[in-house]
């Protein structure tokens, strides 16, 4: 996806999670195109931004500014230059938070950039896996199949383990090490950049808050009042810790066929790892069954999704799905057309056709518009639940393709 923006666009900004590989990349794209480095994280090219932005831009080489969000005054100058010279991949940006959320910024540059987002990896970039389930999914439906030989300590390793590069190849005390660590800069960085907190401990609480209840349905009312803090300020800070690429809200779905839809979203947090640190899961407490799998387990799911909606072919909406009375469906993949794969999770590897109410009620509302229904489970087979229904392993997710 960078390589396409460069070829078309003025500016291109690589922006996500901080440690997932955004510099790396950047890095690699600069040397394919011929282009200079700098990186704001050098503290006298940081001076140089802030004293003369105008000057730092000037440069006939194409270039590559890392961490930009630190001089937020860039911008105005790129602005300018790249509307008296417009040619495509000029700057190739990378940033540790939303830019476009950053205090001060003076211009977002409508039609000048295309920011794209790198998440932290994927199963299937760490395995070297395919990653293909929503182009497979929508391409086959019912027919996708898929057998593993994945257990139920499997996927708690894979849960305590997320998806930062840096905490991947890990031992497992040195990698809880490193996620508190990071949470840690990520707070004292990132979101004092993006805004001024003035309840450091309370925001802290409400982070591991968000860690137990990843997968969940959100209500800042109720967090509010478990913190001591109104509902302002908690619907304040949730949108820092989405800015800072902590959590993902996960918007209810609804297409107007029933007014019992709920509109509250459900909360899932980036990376897997970074949740079961903050709930001191190991793999091997993770794997019992009195443990937090479930939800954690649903969250896991969605964000592997989530990423793969970044560069299937297939362009995609990701909702949850809740009525008044309690009739639930996990996650919504609704593409342009308003055809929709459905899927609910269960941390268990025996499935029962109880544990599709939630499919079959969505599958009713939709008729045709349903491609299918999975239940992703941590069995080991493909099991059929009745028309467009099908149980699948949870490796499905980064093991299929097209």
């Amino acid at each position: 996806m960078v390589r396409e923006a460069l070829l078309d666009t003025r500016i291109v900004l690589i922006n996500g999670a901080r440690q997932s590989g955004k510099s790396t990349l950047a890095a690699q794209m600069g040397r394919e195109h011929d282009a200079s480095w700098h990186t704001l994280d050098r503290a006298d090219t940081l001076q140089a931004a802030l004293n003369d932005p105008t000057e730092f831009v000037r440069s006939d080489q194409r270039m590559v500014i890392d961490e930009v969000q630190r001089a937020p005054g860039l911008f105005l100058a790129m602005k300018e230059l790249v509307d008296s010279q417009p040619v495509p991949g000029r700057f190739l940006l990378t940033g540790s938070a939303r830019i476009m959320g950053l205090r001060g910024l003076p211009d977002t540059l409508p039609g000048r950039i295309e920011t794209v987002e790198l998440w932290p990896l994927s199963q299937g970039e760490i395995d070297g896996k395919p990653d293909g389930f929503i182009d497979a999914a929508f391409e086959l439906g019912p027919e996708l199949k898929h057998d593993s030989a994945d257990v139920r300590r499997d996927y708690c390793d894979r849960l305590v383990r997320g998806g930062m590069p840096e905490a991947v190849g890990r031992a497992e005390r040195r990698r809880s090490r490193f996620h508190q660590s990071y949470l840690a800069d990520l707070v004292n960085r990132d979101v004092m950049q993006l805004s001024t907190v003035e309840k450091g401990r309370e925001l802290r609480s409400l982070i591991r808050l968000l860690a137990a209840r990843s997968g969940q349905i959100l209500v800042p009312a109720a967090l509010g009042r478990d913190l001591g803090l109104t509902q302002h300020t908690v619907n304040h800070y949730l949108s820092l810790l989405e800015e800072v690429f902590l959590i993902k809200r996960l918007p209810a779905w609804s297409r107007n066929l029933s007014t019992r839809a709920v509109g509250a979203s459900k909360v899932a947090f980036v990376d897997s790892g970074l949740a079961c640190s903050l709930l001191n899961q190991q793999s091997s407490s993770l794997a019992k069954f009195d443990s937090p799998l479930g939800p954690l387990l649903e969250a896991f799911v969605t964000m592997e999704v989530a990423r793969q909606a970044t560069w299937s072919t297939q362009p995609v909406e990701l909702f949850h799905y809740r009525t008044r009375d309690q009739v639930e469906v996990d996650l919504v993949i609704e593409n342009l057309d308003g055809r929709v794969i459905a899927i609910e999770v269960k941390a268990t590897s025996s499935v029962r056709g109880d544990d599709f109410k939630g499919l079959r009620h969505l599958q009713s509302r939709l008729g045709d518009d349903l491609v299918a229904g999975y239940l992703l489970h941590l069995g080991q087979a493909t099991l059929p639940f009745g028309p467009k229904l099908r149980a699948l392993p949870v490796s499905a997710l980064w093991e299929t393709g097209i």
